[in-house]
């Protein structure tokens, strides 16, 4: 292997020399590149509150059967295409300079974020040019998730990168609750507007990196693992293909599961991944280096990741599903304007992650990342475990207290994780490294979603079907309507509410809700018939996703114990 200097080394020493001042460099390098993250994890959420206000733009009803294709990939695509990208664009960052890829990241998102925006077409046609240019939004957010993490390990000592890191890693995870409220302001106005908010950030940031940020002489001079990359990509897209249409009904079953379209993804991916290990392992210049693993600190702090990933990644759906189907509602709130109020519901968690992340950090430069990963894994355990003592429509303060302990959990657990994987691993390997923990945090979002779902959709099934039927048929709604209704798969009424749609209005129609008179119709549609309905079958379900995420965070706990103590490479002490 060949270590290349960077040609702008020389240029770096002769700045010193000159008088530049050694600190500036580095706090540059923060605020950019915690820029650049927070800008992309913004729009991983930031679609989720607009999407009514998206799909009445483009004059399309996303819960039609034909339809959820282009909802589903509007919600996952992005996280798909970053959780399969980072890894090989983190690779190439070590081979090419991660500035550059850097700043190409920064180009490519603000160009299709200028894209998203302007469509001038509506219906099915419109919704595919939003899927596909979301997707490849989604590219150029890769770019910048995979190499930030690196950039900033490069520009700081090892006493200061917790700071630096804990900074970052909270933008990251914050953005994507800022975009819950960004998303429930902008898209009322205009959908569009969602899209163009990123673009004059984005131009500003590109110019900035562009100028300002350097490469540092870690480079390798390497071929690129074709094979690797593309047995890779098509193995992670596989499965998280069918885990994404694992929640979606087939035939008379509520869920995918058994769907051969979702069998065949899944096994085919995993057939894919193995032959992918198998590629890694004899090539000579891996994407994926599986030597890395070697390392304790970095195999399980890549393991604590995914499992927190996994853990708390369902969270922001199930919370927003509760708030809006039965909670703001409940408390006079119009199903149309739930999804604002919904994100702003949610900044108690924010707020616990914007307290607990600089600190932990700092604390973890101190005292080393393993005190503070595994207490804050115990919190978020905590967290969830009491979540599931709250009453569907519980009182706010009790809500948003438990939020925000699970923010100081999470919070306290990211950056001491990160620092902790960044710190084990050699110079010349951070982008890739970097990119395999992102891999990991990002598959385990999309994980948890399906997860999610299927727990609380399980926990649903039954008395939802029950307590839909007879509540209906009780009212006056004609027996073969009440049937079609409650027959529905439960995740009609969960997106119904997750979209801001009044649900009965949406699951019953113009043409039944004619037929009733206007005090019944008055109640079914009103604001506290169908949260009262649900309410008790949605607990169910709650209760069992609680648990799933409580045992998640409490091995991720575990494998950050066993990250063992404080621990940095050195390049010395490798030889």
């Amino acid at each position: 292997m060949t270590i290349k200097r960077s040609p702008d080394w020389s240029d770096r020493r002769r700045r010193h020399h000159h008088g530049e001042r050694p600190d500036h460099y580095k706090w540059l390098v923060l605020s950019n590149t915690t820029l650049g993250v927070l800008m992309a994890t913004i729009d991983t959420s930031i679609v989720l509150i607009a999407l009514p206000d998206i799909f009445r733009g483009i004059g399309i009803d996303p819960l039609q059967p034909g339809n959820t294709f282009y909802l589903l990939w509007m919600i996952l695509g992005f996280l798909i295409v970053t959780a399969v990208l980072v890894v090989s664009l983190g690779r190439l960052g070590d081979m090419l300079g991660r500035v550059k890829m850097y700043n190409l990241g920064f180009a490519i998102y603000t160009l299709f974020s200028l894209l998203l925006g302007i469509t001038w077409m509506s219906g099915p046609s419109a919704a595919l040019w939003l899927v596909v240019m979301r997707l490849f939004q989604g590219v150029g957010a890769a770019f910048l998730i995979a190499n930030s993490t690196a950039i900033l390990t490069d520009a700081f000592p090892e006493h200061q990168r917790g700071l630096a890191i804990g900074i970052n890693q909270i933008a990251a995870i914050s953005g994507a609750f800022i975009g819950l409220v960004l998303g429930g302001l902008l898209g009322p106005i205009n959908w569009r507007l969602i899209f163009y908010v990123s673009v004059p950030i984005g131009l500003f940031g590109t110019v900035w990196a562009y100028l300002k940020l350097r490469e540092v002489p870690t480079r390798i001079d390497t071929n690129i693992d074709w094979a690797g990359n593309v047995t890779f990509a098509l193995g992670l897209v596989s499965v998280m293909v069918g885990v994404t249409y694992g929640i979606q009904p087939y035939g008379d079953h509520v869920m995918g599961w058994t769907s051969p379209l979702v069998l065949g993804s899944i096994g085919a991916g995993i057939l894919l991944l193995g032959w992918f290990a198998i590629i890694e392992y004899r090539s000579d210049d891996p994407m994926f280096r599986l030597q890395l693993f070697e390392i304790r600190g970095f195999t399980m702090g890549s393991i604590s990741t995914l499992l927190s990933s996994i853990g708390r990644g369902g969270l922001m759906f199930t919370t927003i599903i509760w708030l809006q189907g039965i909670w703001l509602p409940l408390h006079g709130y119009n199903f149309e304007s739930t999804p604002l109020w919904a994100g702003l519901a949610m900044l108690p968690l924010t707020l616990g992650f914007l307290l607990a992340g600089p600190a932990s950090g700092i604390l973890t430069d101190r005292y080393g990342p393993r005190p503070f990963a595994v207490g804050g894994m115990l919190v978020a355990a905590a967290s969830f475990a009491l979540l599931e003592l709250l009453p569907a429509n519980f009182t706010y303060w009790q809500f948003g207290a438990l939020l925000l302990l699970n923010g100081l959990g999470v919070g306290t657990f990211a950056a001491p994780n990160r620092v902790g994987v960044m710190n084990a691993l050699p110079s010349q390997h951070r982008g890739v490294g970097s990119g395999m923990n992102a891999t990991f945090q990002n598959s385990g979002q999309v994980l948890s979603i399906g997860i999610f779902f299927t727990l609380m959709i399980i926990g649903l099934t039954d008395a939802l079907h029950h307590d839909l039927f007879h509540g209906l048929v009780a009212r006056g709604v004609p027996y073969q309507a009440a049937l079609r209704v409650s027959s529905l798969p439960p995740v009609s009424s969960l997106f119904a509410s997750f979209l801001g749609y009044n649900p009965l209005e949406h699951l019953l129609g113009p043409r039944v809700l004619a037929q009733l008179s206007p005090s019944v119709r008055a109640t079914l549609v009103g604001r506290e018939y169908f949260p009262n309905l649900i309410k008790g079958a949605f607990l169910d379900g709650l209760h069992a996703a609680c648990d799933f995420a409580v045992v998640c965070c409490l091995l991720a706990a575990g494998s950050s114990w066993l990250r063992g103590g404080r621990y940095v490479y050195s390049e010395d002490r490798s030889r």
